[in-house]
């Protein structure tokens, strides 16, 4: 990746939490290859950092307040595709590392990182087409490093049934919605319960809320 014109990384962040933004936008304007063009506080105005900006590496929270960490990633992905994006997270759930490996991001960062393992990070992703970063807990890479250890991620059709799932909607409803027949989605539900280990349909909604993988419903 070609850094811009003045020869620095252009960075986004979107965390909300304003002290950190704060605090990683100064530690990374002291970096000479690097510039924080854009810090945002939600997923919405994030996307339209990326989109105005084009930056090189965009720096996520998953705990942002609206939409999935998912959605997120693929709406960066899709408006800016050249950016490298780097998850930086208390949470290390094993699925949720996966569900956005599989969506592109090519980091993922436990926020009790240094600030050099940071800027190294961000330098080592820029510096090739495929590197991919991790800095989580020795017991997260021990699961993310086998398959058989956590389950398979959710399909686009399954997260679409259980965002209308945890919308209250029934399996009736949700066919119409979804122009599918009702029998396809009790396929799906029973598929998604596998997957995320669910009894029921409020812990498969709760697990993949907890996980990042659909949003609350509001």
């Amino acid at each position: 990746m070609q850094p811009d014109r003045d020869g620095r990384l252009r960075i986004v962040l979107i965390d909300n939490h304003t002290l950190l933004r704060e605090v990683v936008r100064e530690a990374l304007d002291t970096e000479p290859d690097m510039a924080v063009v854009g810090d945002a506080a939600s997923g919405a105005s994030g996307i339209l950092h990326c989109m105005t900006e084009q930056p090189d590496v965009v720096l996520l929270d998953v705990s942002i307040p609206d939409g999935s960490a998912t959605e997120t990633v693929h709406a960066i992905r899709s408006i800016s595709p050249n950016a490298r994006v780097l998850i930086v997270s208390m949470r290390e759930d094993p699925l949720l590392v996966r569900q956005l490996l599989d969506c592109g991001v090519r980091g993922y960062l436990n926020k009790s990182v240094s600030r050099t393992d940071l800027v190294s990070s961000i330098r080592a992703v820029c510096a090739d087409d495929i590197r991919i970063v991790l800095h989580v807990s020795a017991e997260a890479l021990t699961y993310i490093a086998s398959a058989s250890n956590y389950p398979e991620t959710l399909t686009k059709r399954e997260l679409e049934i259980l965002t209308l799932v945890s919308k209250a909607m029934s399996n009736r409803q949700i066919s119409r919605r979804l122009t599918i027949a009702e029998g396809t989605v009790k396929r799906h539900l029973g598929t998604i319960f596998t997957k995320l280990g669910a009894r029921s349909r409020l812990d498969a909604v709760n697990k993949a809320i907890s996980n990042g993988l659909i949003a609350r419903a509001g």
